[in-house]
């Protein structure tokens, strides 16, 4: 029987016999054999107890191996089923799951779990750590586990898409499956903290039962657990979901429709303010804006190619009962080619450059809603340039400049760019003509190369229709996400048979431009929440200016002036005449981060003048209205940049 086990070094073990993955890191070094967690055998993640009986490649892994961290965090999980089991024994287990971010266990029962409750799961996973029983790794037949989960409808579920022979984990009597590799014993496990509970629907799917989702983290190091709870008390912070609860600013509520926000009248103030900038810095660009329905028929989707390439995130067509059916549109390109086609063009009329800030609607599961972020019903700002081969590099580098401007205004920085390009063996996702990939994905290349930018190469992350630009930037959690792109295509003239009459009074065909400045309206101003922290500059701020009269007999009607000659100049300032404490109303306008604070007594009254305090500060300072007014129009011209 004799087989030979190869280690990451190249280094070759002999064995007659089976041997554990334990066994193996034993004859290493003693040292190994106890900090060995589990092994990989020909790149499959086993425990430590796991034999191997034939010619394998093994690798053992400890600690300081980013997949031993995999293996603590499922543990953890498969404690807390056990003692959420053994405290709750009606309790009905779902999905549970590890990963970089921690681990997660889905429960079910008559009265869910409570926030409140963790606490004490934490307390009886702590004793279960100190006893350090042993985790025993057991092949089960999948008829012995159906017995055992009868009662479960859940984990009959999952058995099913099980082999007939199962690789379960035991912990005294209680008994699961679904984990690659757990620690031997509960007692090497070291730090760890539950952290959330929230709603999660079983597998995802909002027809089936709403589950109750516990969330954890663990680490092999309290100095590690300590700055990930600080990194986690970071992005709550930032959170745009949170910030706009507290600021009052959106809220989506399921029972009205997942995924489609309700901007409030301070979250839909940002959003007008942005609106109106995007549409006045495109019109200085050269852009013709329009507005065009956000129903079209079906046959432009077939002729575009989305309906081939796109059609699981579009909605299903309605039926008008006379043979047309009608599509909620998922992109605008095919709605601004009509716009283009509704004329003959010459020459001379290129480029000529189409804007929208247009809705549209995608078709996505209830489980991938988050927020803004992730909606059914976005507005994207979005645009189509039709210029002349000649034009594409020009056009080009004029689209990105103009990208750039805009980032600047917003203050964004922390940005990169990446050249998508399709995945030439993909015949599915991709529009199949070679010529025109290469010639557009080398006019692409060169664009960038003439301009002399840095940039990353992509393969596959490009359009069906062609290659793109995109600009990638870091959100305030850390997420990679496609701001901006530029698009080329070549394929959708085509497909639409677009023309312009040329110089040789000839049809020719028009290159096509795709590009969006700051993508959909959802998910530019969530990223503005949170790198924000909900404290907009003043430009962008839904109250710019909240007064406070000192007392209310005394000083709402100088309040009253102050607030009606603000908003006649064209700035946003509200008044205060709730009957609260001053020192109450002061906190309350830096909790809701609005940028001045005028606080009107007597003083100020008689002389004409304000008592001006900054949001984050406690500095008052004492200037005549006229030169606040002065004030606070610089800082709403510079885009609240400091000079």
């Amino acid at each position: 029987m004799g087989f030979s086990i190869i280690l990451p070094d190249g280094a070759q073990k002999n064995y007659d016999q089976a041997v554990t993955i334990g066994e193996v890191a034993r004859s290493i070094s003693t040292s190994l054999g106890k900090a060995a967690l589990a092994g990989t055998v020909d790149g499959k993640l086993r425990p430590v107890d796991f034999e191997i009986t034939h010619a394998a490649q093994v690798a053992i892994i400890t600690d300081r191996d980013e997949a031993g961290l995999a293996v603590l965090r499922a543990t953890v999980a498969f404690v807390l089923e056990a003692v959420a089991k053994q405290a709750y024994p009606q309790m009905r287990l779902g999905e549970h799951a590890a990963d970089e971010e921690g681990f997660f266990v889905d429960t079910d029962k008559k009265n869910q779990i409570k926030i409140s409750e963790l606490p004490e799961l934490e307390k009886a996973v702590q004793k279960a750590i100190k006893a350090g029983d042993r985790i025993e790794a057991v092949l089960m037949p999948k008829a012995e586990l159906a017995e055992l989960f009868k009662d479960d409808p859940f984990k009959l579920d999952l058995l099913d898409q099980e082999a007939d022979e199962v690789q379960a984990y035991r912990l005294g009597d209680f008994v699961d499956f679904g984990f690659k590799a757990l620690l031997p014993n509960t007692g090497k496990i070291k730090q760890f903290k539950l952290l959330s509970v929230a709603g999660a629907y079983w597998q995802g799917q909002s027809s089936n039962p709403m589950l109750q989702r516990i969330t954890g983290t663990a680490f092999f190091k309290k100095a590690d657990l300590d700055e990930d709870l600080k990194r986690r008390a970071e992005i709550k912070e930032r959170d745009h979901r949170t910030i706009g609860r507290d600021l009052d600013l959106f809220f989506v509520d399921p029972k009205v429709g997942a995924g489609l926000p309700y901007w409030l009248p301070k979250g839909a103030t940002i959003r007008r303010v942005v609106e109106r900038y995007i549409i006045d810095k495109e019109v200085a660009a050269g852009y013709q804006h329009v507005n065009t329905p956000v129903l079209m028929n079906l046959d432009a989707y077939k002729t575009s190619g989305h309906w081939a390439h796109y059609r699981d995130d579009m909605f299903p067509p309605m039926d008008m009962g006379d043979g047309e059916m009608l599509e909620l549109r998922p992109m605008n390109c095919p709605s601004h080619i009509q716009i283009y086609k509704h004329h003959i063009r010459s020459y001379r009329e290129l480029p000529i450059r189409i804007a929208e800030l247009g809705m549209m609607h995608r078709y996505e599961k209830s489980g991938a809603l988050s927020g803004l972020q992730r909606v059914r019903e976005m507005t994207l700002n979005d645009g189509h340039t039709f210029v002349t081969l000649e034009q594409v590099q020009k056009e080009f580098a004029k689209t990105l400049k103009l990208i750039t401007d805009v980032y600047e205004d917003f203050d964004i920085t922390d940005y990169y760019f990446r050249l998508s390009y399709r995945d030439p063996k993909n015949t599915e996702k991709y529009f199949a003509n070679d010529e025109m990939w290469e010639r557009s994905q080398s006019m692409l290349k060169k664009a960038m190369d003439d301009m002399g930018l840095d940039y990353v190469e992509a393969e596959g992350e490009a359009a069906f229709y062609g290659p793109k630009l995109d600009i990638q930037t870091k959100t305030a959690l850390g997420a990679d996400e496609t701001m901006s792109t530029i698009q080329l295509d070549f394929m959708l003239p085509e497909q639409f048979d677009l023309s312009y009459v040329g110089q040789d009074g000839e049809d020719h065909r028009p290159v096509m431009i795709h590009r969006g400045i700051v993508g959909t309206m959802e998910r530019f101003i969530a990223y503005l929440m949170e790198i924000y922290k909900g404290a907009f500059p003043t430009w962008l701020a839904p109250i710019q200016v909240e007064v406070i009269p000192v007392n209310l007999d005394a000083h709402s009607d100088y309040a009253k002036q102050v607030r009606d000659e603000l908003n006649k100049q064209g700035f946003r300032a509200e008044t205060d005449l709730r009957n609260e404490k001053l020192g109450y109303k002061i906190r309350e306008t830096q909790t809701q981060k609005i940028p001045y604070t005028l606080v009107l007594g007597d003083k100020e009254m008689k002389t004409n003048s304000v008592n001006v305090r900054r949001y984050g500060t406690e500095e008052e300072v004492a200037k005549s209205l006229t030169e606040f007014s002065q004030e606070i129009a610089q800082d709403v011209q510079a885009y609240s940049r400091k000079h």
